[in-house]
């Protein structure tokens, strides 16, 4: 079964909405982590709407499973990694007035600028994803570039609103994962994944990390945060039970 990240971005969202001290996501975490999650991932945006410096910070001295640091490709967030040193950085695309990431990174047309800042990421001890869409030339893309990892975008597979929708995007997912195993490439995934329809994207033997956010911090709302992870980990481990 493939890694869960928790991504503990919209407990920051809540505590920002008020600038107050609480919710505190390095709290999440560590509940996340007592309900089986394998990693934590934070989104550090240029314009800090959520996740804080110092709460990647803190972040870095209490996680006891993985830390994820997920970024945008600015000299900025470079030298913040480089001084932080998360267990992986995972570059994604970002705009200002999204509300969330929207898209893959365009590896193909960005690979001048992502190259030096990959290796530079390397060369500290960090290994690097690439946030893409799935993508057969993006997916030999990042290979060229030499990323560790790609982390397929699964938004078209949970946006689907058809079972022909689903099929297509589940289809896109399989033979881009397939061909990234094939280059050598770790294989990740994440976007808008749910309880509902986790099960098929985890029962992909190719897959070694699914990042999912707004459906366990949707959830801990309601049950608490240690409970949306095992209940998350359930539903990985009964769609992947189900292809077994």
């Amino acid at each position: 079964m493939p890694r869960l990240g928790v991504n503990i971005d919209h407990v920051a969202s809540v505590r920002q909405a008020r600038r107050a001290k609480q919710p505190d996501p390095v709290h999440a975490a560590v509940l996340a982590e007592m309900g089986g999650a394998d990693g934590i991932t934070v989104h550090l945006r240029g314009d800090r709407r959520h996740i804080q410096d110092r709460d990647v910070q803190v972040l870095r001295q209490t996680v006891r499973t993985r830390l994820n640091l997920e970024m945008a490709t600015t000299q900025e967030m470079t030298h913040l990694a480089l001084t932080v040193k998360p267990d992986q950085v995972t570059l994604v695309p970002e705009r200002r007035e999204e509300l969330t990431t929207e898209g893959g990174l365009d590896v193909v047309l960005n690979r001048t600028q992502i190259r030096p800042m990959l290796k530079t990421l390397q060369d500290g001890g960090i290994e690097v994803s690439l946030f893409v869409d799935p993508e057969l030339e993006q997916v030999k893309e990042a290979h060229k570039l030499d990323a560790h990892a790609v982390e397929l975008n699964t938004a078209a597979w949970s946006d689907a609103a058809s079972p022909q929708a689903r099929e297509a995007a589940l289809r896109k997912l399989t033979d881009a994962a397939r061909l990234a195993r094939k280059l050598g490439l770790a294989v990740h995934a994440g976007h808008g994944l749910d309880y509902l329809n986790v099960g098929e994207i985890a029962a992909m033997s190719e897959l070694s990390e699914l990042n999912i956010g707004h459906a366990i911090v949707a959830r801990a709302v309601l049950v608490g945060m240690e409970r949306a992870v095992r209940e998350m980990v359930e539903a990985m481990r009964a769609g992947r039970a189900s292809r077994v």
